[in-house]
Formats: structure tokens, sequence, C-alpha cells
């Protein structure tokens, strides 16, 4: 710094990233009142306002009324062949973005009380960061720079165009055959809404969904199968081009389209950011983290998809909630967060929270499962594959719960507070649910197992037998 001739701008606090976990965290810290800058190289609102969650929920949304369009006779109801344009379902898919990110301009930041700083960051040393020539100083630093597409090693990839999610939301074609390479939930999200929207469609992968529990994992795979998507289990081992088409070389033979999707993971955004000016340890999963969200270097934590776990939005922002929290207040939180529910938006949605059954002997588990059909509004809606699944201890305390259903995310978030709050299947049961919703399968099973243990119980046979003199 010595002899730059510039003057360094001190702050309380400076966050280094402004997608999902860098807004929640320097709108905390200006409530906290402190003087805090947010640094963003690209765009405010990281990948989740524009490559990310928005986008690809605004697109699956379109994929829906298509496919819904398609299937109108079952209800009754005759329509022409629809088809989609693509150019308008950019626009469509952009409006949303651009509805979501303004509630978060660098004009409404500022309102706030947040420091915008438009560049990109590089450490000096352990107390100061360069952004495009411009010296911020602060004793507080976060590092929430997220991730970005992590492209595989293949033979002929990158001989030729391909997308990523950073790119595909921009795409105005609909592609003859789209070719989706990785079966995470983004590979299969953009695989559906792309079928969908009437393309052909084969996701290659070495795995479809493994984080999901196999039951899960089986009543997706039946639906995308029946949608017409096709699923090949194997190894990519090169890429070829010719002309426009694109040939994917794989153990189970090949595949040719004429447009590719790369979705195989994301990799932690970390280059040109000099963390070892700043005593700063990370390796390719990730900057290296204690439990409160602390690097190796006093004063800087990090927090979301930089740190190499999972990565999830809702995540990023508590972590950063939580690192800010840490850095300017007494006292040090977990920034590891008790329960952490994930929702993969196909149709069926897959929801999960808590402990699967494979997490643990399955003498210290018990787990109760109904079937999406028996839920009244399923039936009403035409929508019955799936189910929901709780798991319990033997002394009926739930502990996770996964659900495969057209509204599983939305009917995570009380099991999720359940698991949370060690509640059990019988507080689940006397808690009344709205008819009829999917949610009242929760309290159905929840009742139905409640009364069951009720009434084979000793305080139940007790009271059955003193209800039968009584009458």
């Amino acid at each position: 710094m010595s002899g730059s001739g510039e003057r360094p701008e001190p702050y309380d606090l400076v966050i280094l990233g402004g997608g999902s976990a860098g807004l929640t965290g320097a709108t905390f810290a200006a409530k906290l009142g402190a003087r805090v800058a947010l640094v963003e190289a690209h765009r405010i609102g990281g990948d989740c306002t524009w490559t990310g969650c928005v986008p690809s929920k605004a697109l699956i949304k379109v994929a829906r009324v298509l496919h819904e369009a398609r299937r109108a006779a079952v209800f009754g109801v005759e329509l022409a062949q629809p088809a989609c344009d693509m150019a308008r379902v950019r626009a469509y898919v952009r409006a949303a973005v651009e509805a979501v990110y303004a509630r978060e301009t660098p004009e409404r930041l500022t309102e706030r009380g947040v420091i915008v700083v438009q560049g990109r960051a590089a450490f000096v040393d352990a107390r100061t960061v360069r952004v495009d020539g411009r010296a911020l100083t602060s004793s507080r630093f976060v590092i929430a720079t997220g991730a970005t597409p992590r492209v595989p090693d293949l033979a002929g990839l990158c001989d030729g165009p391909f997308h990523t999610h950073e790119s595909i939301f921009d795409n105005d074609r609909l592609p003859r055959h789209l070719l989706v390479l990785g079966g995470g939930p983004i590979g299969l999200e953009l695989a559906q809404a792309y079928r969908r929207l009437g393309a052909e469609v084969t996701v290659v992968a070495e795995a479809l969904l493994p984080k999901e529990v196999p039951a899960a994992r089986e009543v997706l795979v039946e639906a995308l199968l029946a949608e017409g998507v096709r699923c090949i289990v194997g190894t990519v081992r090169s890429v070829a081009r010719a002309a426009a088409d694109v040939t994917l070389h794989t153990s189970e033979g090949t595949v040719t389209g004429d447009m590719l999707l790369v979705a195989t993971g994301r990799a932690p955004r970390v280059a040109a950011l000099a963390l070892e000016r700043a005593g700063v340890a990370y390796d390719a999963s990730g900057v290296k983290v204690d439990t409160c969200l602390r690097t190796t270097s006093p004063g800087i934590y990090a927090v979301g998809d930089v740190i190499g776990r999972e990565q999830l939005t809702h995540l990023a922002g508590w972590q950063c909630f939580q690192a800010v929290r840490n850095a300017l207040l007494p006292g040090n939180a977990s920034g590891q967060p008790a329960v952490l529910p994930r929702v993969t938006f196909t149709d069926p949605e897959i929801a999960h929270v808590g402990v699967r059954p494979i997490d643990a002997p399955n003498d210290q588990l018990v787990v109760h499962r109904r079937e999406l059909a028996l839920a009244d509004r399923a039936v009403c809606d035409g929508e019955t594959r799936g189910f929901l699944e709780i798991v319990v201890t033997p002394g009926g305390k739930i502990v996770g719960a996964t659900i495969v259903a057209p509204r599983a995310g939305e009917m995570l978030a009380e099991l999720a507070l359940a698991v949370r709050m060690g509640l059990s299947l019988t507080e689940l049961a006397s808690t009344v649910h709205a008819y009829p919703t999917y949610s009242m399968l929760v309290q159905e099973l929840a009742s139905e197992l409640a009364v069951d243990e009720f009434v084979e119980g000793r305080a139940g046979k007790l009271a059955t037998t003193l209800g039968r003199w009584l009458r």
C-alpha cells in the first residue's frame, strides 16, 4: 500500500460476493449499525437471481403450463396442439429475473445502509482488499463468492459450444435433441423442462440424484421415462462434433444431439482472490472454515458455496447471517444448521429434511410411509404419483422426512420445524390442517399412527375399557 498515493477506505465489515449470502449478511450488518461494503464483480443477486433458482423456476413454470395443456383432454378440456415460442419463453424468464432483481439493486441496498462496490476483489493482506484499484480496509471480512460450473476434463468437450447453468437461460432456440451431462438436481430439472417444451432429451450420468433415498429416486425416474426423457446411467468417455451435432461416447454406447448442457456440479469460486496473501487456507474443495465459519486467518470468515459443502441458496444466506453475527457481536454461533431442508424442483418435487433411514441402524429408527394417492387433493388434481415418509425414533420423535409430491417443497416446512423442535407424531396429529390440501397427508399419517399407538398402549386399553363400561 505504501507509495500508492491512494487513501484506503475503512469499513467495519467487507463482504466479498453480492449473491444471496452477501445480500443477507450485508443487510444484517447495516441493521447492526456497521459501516459495511458489499463487493460484487458481476451482478448483484449472484447465481440465484441470474442463473440459478429464479430463472430455472420460471422456466419450469412455463414447461409445466405446456405440459398441462398437452394433457388437458384428461380433464375433459379440448385444446389445439400447443407449442412454445422460445424467444417469448426467454422473455418471460428474463422478466421474472428482473422483477426479483428490482428488490436488490445497488440503489435499494444503498437505501438500507449498504455501500455497494462493483469490481473484482483481491486481498493485499489480511486487512486490505483491492477492488479494481480501490483499496478497502477492515478487520473483518466475509468471503461469499459462491461457485462456478465445474466442467469435466473430457476429450473433445471444449472443441465446440455447450451450455452450463450460466448460459442456458439465455437460450432462445428449442433444440431438436438436448443432451444433459449430469444427473443432479440442476440437470434433471432442466431435462424435464426442455422435454416438456418439446425437445427430445437424453440424460447421461454416473448416478441420478445420488443424495436421495432410493424410493424417491425411483418415482422420479419413472416420471421422467413416462414423459419421454431417456436416461443413460454410465460414464462419458469423450465428446465428438460434426457440423451442428454433438455426440457423447459413453460406457453404454453413443448418443447424438444438437445441444449440450453440462451440469456436473459447481466448483468454489476462489480464483483471483489472492487468498494466500491473507493467510486463508483453501483447496479444490473450497475455503477451509471451522464450525463457526472462521477461516485460518483471524477476522476472515467464509460462507455458502465457496466453502464447498451443501450448495443451497437458503443455507448460504443463513450462514452469512451467522458469520456476520460472529464477526460483529460477542459470542460464537455455529455455522452448521441443526436442520437443513432441500428440494429438487422436478415434477413431482422431491423434498427432504433430517435423517434418512440409511443414516442410522434400523433398530434406532422407525419409518412410516403413506402413498400420495391417499391424499384427496392429489386425487382431485390427478397428481397421485409420490409418497410421504416420516422417520421417527422408537419413542415417536420426528427426526427426518422425505416427500415426493407436486408441492413437496411447500409441504416440507412443518416437518422441518418438527425436526428442529423435536416434535412427536402425536403433536403433529393434534394440529388441525386445512382440508383439502396436500399437507393434510401429514396430519392423516400422524393421526393414524398416534391413534394406533394410543389404542395399543396401556392407557388406551384402560380408557377403552372404561368407555365401554360407561356406555
